[in-house]
């Protein structure tokens, strides 16, 4: 029954995903497809119709419900990006994610500092690299301590946002999935402390999650991949990692409770050693996970394939009940 109920959401979840299509913008009925009505360059060497990403979004008028695609040319774009919440319908697409990348550096509020900024519905990005750089060169400095701080390489606010074939690079809070139905596909996204966070409804598929703390922040005994938001029990969102890859130096929590009623399910995904026995941290909502009569609090659903050296190994020996459920499988 435990996993049956897993398999329900995890469907739901994709069910909602492929019904809920960017239905505002324009849609060629007779092809059944989407289509693009203009593309607009962008090109650091003045061969396209402009040389900043932020001037090409710019230039989409307000309000537009055609989809508009803004190809970006390989280059490193050093530039904070905005999307505005009154222009939806907007396709970024880089050279491939090793070739196009927009980055930042900045530290300031949670909510100021990201690379990326999207606040409007029906956004896709494909093949493009965003990075907050602003941790690395302090962390690699000896001898001081506590120099992490928040630094964003992208926030996500609008519904049916999707990322493919993209790249997420920070520390902490590196990818704030805030609210919203979102897609990731094929993406890399790097991190140490909290770095997928927010109250997404959001499902990251076939992704690597590669952990930096071991590299960048050794002074901290661990890290944590998510801190999932969700505060209600009628709250829709959670995290779906669904045939994920979880890699990386150090050592990490699955997650911490960033919400009282915090959900993540890991779905048919590898793991390596770098997850810590007791898996999930109930940060500041201690003894909520325990009170599984009273009411359902902390919800982390695990159904993984672990491999190691051609073998599953049973790595969470000890694991602590969490939620309502806590299913764990091995396959193989």
């Amino acid at each position: 029954m435990q996993c049956l109920l897993v398999f329900m959401l995890i469907v739901l979840l994709l069910v909602c995903f492929s019904i809920c299509e960017a239905f505002e913008c324009e849609f060629d009925a007779e092809n059944h497809q989407f289509k693009v009505a203009d593309t607009i360059r962008v090109d650091q060497s003045g061969k396209g119709d402009f040389k900043t990403v932020q001037k090409a979004i710019d230039s989409i008028p307000s309000n537009n419900k055609k989809w508009i695609r803004i190809l970006i040319s390989p280059g490193v774009f050093r530039e904070k990006v905005t999307i505005p919440y009154d222009k939806p319908c907007i396709f970024l697409e880089g050279a491939g994610r090793l070739l196009t990348r927009i980055e930042w550096n900045s530290h300031m509020r949670t909510c100021d500092s990201a690379t990326l900024t999207s606040f409007p519905d029906s956004i896709v990005a494909e093949g493009i690299t965003f990075k907050n750089f602003y941790n690395v060169p302090l962390a690699t400095i000896p001898n001081i301590k506590n120099t992490v701080k928040p630094a964003l390489a992208a926030r996500i606010y609008g519904d049916k946002s999707a990322f493919y074939n993209c790249a997420f690079f920070g520390l902490q809070d590196t990818l704030w999935d805030v609210q919203g139905r979102h897609y990731f596909k094929n993406c890399y996204i790097e991190g140490a402390i909290d770095f997928i966070f927010g109250s997404g409804q959001s499902i990251y598929e076939s992704c690597e999650i590669n952990l930096t703390i071991g590299k960048y922040a050794p002074q901290y005994p661990n890290g944590y991949i998510t801190a999932q938001g969700r505060n209600s029990s009628d709250d829709p969102s959670g995290f779906v990692f669904k045939s994920c890859v979880f890699t990386g130096t150090g050592k990490t929590y699955l997650g911490r409770a960033y919400g009282a009623y915090s959900r993540v399910i890991i779905y048919k995904s590898v793991m390596t050693d770098i997850i810590v026995a007791s898996g999930w941290d109930a940060w500041t909502y201690v003894h909520h996970e325990y009170a599984i009569k009273l009411s359902h609090f902390i919800h982390i659903y695990v159904y993984i394939y672990i491999f190691f050296g051609g073998q599953s190994r049973f790595l969470f020996r000890g694991l602590t009940l969490l939620g309502e459920i806590f299913e764990i499988l091995f396959v193989g």
